[in-house]
């Protein structure tokens, strides 16, 4: 039978060093009993004992001063470099769609001249741009002055499509697909007839590429066969394409 020492209070003999059991003994609290050292200073050893961290509800965040915490304990799913964090702690996806990745704008004045060859001719209105991801959209906007001149007909008329070119691999035709499009006319007295007009011409390209690429894309033009002349940028007028990468 065990021996029940009964005592209010327990002091060291000499000095301030109290010492209770011996090296490999089990000291026990029995359930139901209270150790309370709310007023003591309490030294635990370098590495603490396994145990359920339940009853730790005032930790502070701030004290975490090294190390990192699993990426596994922030939430379920698969953490990755294309996956991020979501509210509901799933590791999802990352946002991807219409977020524009960069822009590349390219000015000239420099002026055209296209016959009435039936074949389109290449413009001085160009820009080019590289992807930075794969399978991006690239939104191609193009600003340019144009001019029609007719002087032995009553009709002038030209036309204009964007043409592209993928690695130096060779322009061709993108948009729009029917010749005739995006022509203008004019309809007056027989002389030297003349038409000058502000144009746009936008489209979202979905080219196939890799990301070591050089995508250009060109205005070309002609002008309707019969009808005078198609000029870009007549005078030296100022034309711009933009060009803007669009994430998938």
């Amino acid at each position: 039978m065990a021996s029940v020492l009964k005592v209010d209070k327990l002091d060291p003999q000499s000095g301030t060093a109290l010492e209770i059991g011996t090296s490999g003994d089990t000291i026990t609290v029995p359930s139901g009993a209270t150790l309370d050292i709310s007023s003591a200073t309490l030294t635990p050893p370098a590495t603490l004992p396994a145990s359920s961290g339940v009853n730790l509800t005032a930790l502070n965040a701030t004290q975490l001063t090294s190390g990192k915490v699993p990426t596994a304990q922030l939430g379920t799913g698969t953490a990755s470099s294309s996956t991020v964090l979501y509210g509901d702690q799933t590791y999802k996806a990352e946002p991807g769609g219409g977020k524009i990745l960069q822009v590349v704008q390219t000015i000239t004045t420099s002026a055209s001249t296209h016959s009435t060859s039936g074949t389109y001719t290449a413009s001085n209105v160009a820009g080019a741009i590289t992807p930075t991801a794969a399978s991006s959209k690239i939104f191609v906007s193009i600003f340019y002055i144009a001019a029609v001149s007719n002087t032995s007909s009553t009709l002038a008329a030209g036309e204009a499509k964007i043409y592209q070119d993928i690695d130096s691999g060779g322009y061709a035709a993108l948009f729009p697909s029917a010749v005739g499009n995006l022509s203008f006319r004019n309809v007056g007295a027989s002389g030297d007839n003349q038409l000058r007009a502000y144009q746009t011409i936008t489209y979202l390209d979905s080219p196939s590429y890799t990301l070591t690429d050089v995508i250009t894309y060109k205005l070309y033009g002609v002008a309707t066969t019969g009808w005078g002349t198609f000029y870009i940028c007549p005078d030296s007028d100022s034309a711009s394409i933009t060009l803007m990468e669009v994430a998938a």
